[in-house]
């Protein structure tokens, strides 16, 4: 089963993205480097609750 998560910037703590994720396979918490559009940069977006 596949649950839904958010994405939010770690440098301006806005919530960008949508996505979602196997539980079973990553259970820890996900890590992408995505374009921030309030940043306008790419930076690190980490799964927030």
């Amino acid at each position: 089963m596949r649950t839904r998560i958010t994405l939010a910037c770690t440098e301006c703590k806005q919530r960008n993205y949508n996505t979602t994720k196997d539980k079973k396979t990553h259970p820890e918490r996900m890590e992408f480097k995505k374009y921030c559009r309030f940043c306008r940069t790419h930076t690190l977006h980490k799964e927030t609750k």
